[in-house]
């Protein structure tokens, strides 16, 4: 008989375990095991394990549990899996997921494909799906869950407790009830502590706080992460432009933004998808990486050509090609973090037109400061080092120049992106290390080639 597996068993030694099981054939100890582990443990089983291994894994996995799995899934892994389900199972594993979560999986499904499992579901499900289809994925329409309760403004609170009772559950999340009047316009929310606190004769008019806050269906997830951050909401309504109450977003989901734009940020700085497979085949990774090392090789071939144009002046004296490596150097880590701080005002909402030309102002400061100190500090090591104040001074003036460029192109830079919907986080880095090598070359060659 095989033991229940130790809830202290850490994710790893887990891996092992049904690496070393599967090895052996041992499928229906895998199953079992299986059993025994909360969807959010299988779905990070699932992540952690080789394209072959997973789907034997998927495979062995309780089919009620299959919608929750899902639901706990990155999106690459989560793709993979959906691919290769049929229709009818695929529709089955959705009944009782939250309706935006049905939606992210539908819209990436071939169009044939979506319309046969539209086609497996109940009526009720379906309308509530196509609703959620409706609005743009990275919206608060997008986002939002249709499950949620609503009640009257000239009903008591007894009757509330009393028709809660009869309903015998509540979504999850729920910390409000949302009033809306008899052609489901929001009128206000009813927060469940105000409800269970208050006498029950009291009406719910007299209670409930008006919707100062409902969220747009048009709004950008990411504001609505903000918001929440802001406010400290569990949930939100969400009305469409008729103040109609079409559904609400809970803090989960809000969550899951958040996780996501950090993964953003850190895998786009290095062009990588935010939700590539870890263990995605060879071909596949090979041929996304290699866009963005094309791109590289564009910038680096940009900084090279200045180079080769002061070849005559390199191949005269040994000690620049040393030196050369310096300025460019320090100009992209000074650049690269004013970027990473500008990219992180601007996901904050912390920037804006208002605001743009002070923190020009400040960050180009900030680099007369630092350029100040550090070309006083490279000019004297290289004139102690190579006993040239010529070659000291020439260093010291492209280190000033390009520290000073470095803080004014990286406010710049990702300003300018965000305005032409670029993505400061995938192209940034790149395009600012790009400015400061070619500016922190152009100058300390070019000075070199003048005065000496």
């Amino acid at each position: 008989m095989v033991e229940k597996v130790d809830q202290e068993t850490t994710p790893h030694q887990m891996l092992q375990e049904v690496h070393s099981a599967l090895e052996h054939g041992m499928f229906v100890h895998v199953r079992r095991m299986l059993q025994d582990m909360e969807p959010e443990d299988i779905a990070h089983l699932l992540e952690a394990c080789p394209p072959k291994e997973r789907f034997i894994i998927w495979q062995l996995t309780d089919e009620d549990d299959h919608g929750d799995i899902l639901d706990e899934l990155s999106e690459d892994v989560k793709d993979g899996i959906v691919a290769r389900m049929a229709p009818e199972k695929l529709a089955e594993a959705t009944e009782g997921m939250e309706s935006d979560d049905v939606a992210y999986i539908l819209r990436n499904l071939p169009d044939e494909v979506f319309q046969e499992v539209l086609a497996q579901m109940d009526a009720q499900d379906r309308h509530r799906i196509e609703a959620a289809l409706a609005y743009p994925e990275d919206s608060a329409g997008g986002m939002m869950t249709t499950d949620f309760v609503t009640i009257r403004s000239d009903v008591s609170v007894e009757v509330v407790l009393r028709y809660l009772r009869m309903k015998g559950e509540l979504p999850e999340a729920t910390d409000a009830l949302y009033v809306v009047d008899e052609n489901n316009h929001l009128l206000g929310h009813l927060s469940l502590a105000t409800l269970v606190t208050s006498p029950s004769d009291s009406a719910i008019e007299e209670l409930m706080d008006p919707p100062d806050e409902a969220i747009p269906t048009d709004m950008d997830d990411s504001e609505v992460a903000q918001l929440f951050e802001r406010r400290n909401w569990v949930s939100a309504p969400v009305i469409d432009a008729n103040n109609l109450l079409v559904g609400r977003i809970t803090i989960d989901d809000v969550v899951d933004i958040i996780r996501e734009d950090a993964e953003h940020s850190m895998m786009r700085s290095a062009g990588l998808d935010d939700e590539e497979d870890t263990f995605a085949p060879v071909l596949k990774s090979a041929k996304s990486r290699s866009i963005w090392l094309g791109v590289n090789v564009l910038a680096a071939l940009a900084a090279a050509s200045v180079s080769n144009m002061f070849e005559g002046t390199l191949d005269k004296m040994a000690a620049i090609a040393v030196l050369m490596t310096i300025v460019p150097s320090m100009g992209g880590v000074a650049g690269n973090q004013t970027v990473a701080l500008v990219i992180r005002g601007l996901a904050l909402g912390h920037i804006g037109s208002s605001n743009t030309k002070w923190l020009l102002s400040k960050e180009a400061r900030v680099g007369l400061i630092n350029g100040l100190l550090w070309a006083a500090t490279i000019g004297g090591i290289v004139v102690v080092w190579k006993g040239s104040w010529l070659l000291g001074g020439i260093i010291a003036a492209a280190m000033l120049t390009n520290l000073f460029v470095a803080g004014i192109a990286g406010v710049m830079i990702p300003i300018l992106m965000k305005k032409f919907n670029i993505d400061p986080a995938l192209a940034g880095g790149m395009a600012l290390t790009t400015v400061t090598d070619v500016i922190g070359l152009s100058v300390f060659l070019g000075l070199a080639t003048i005065l000496i």
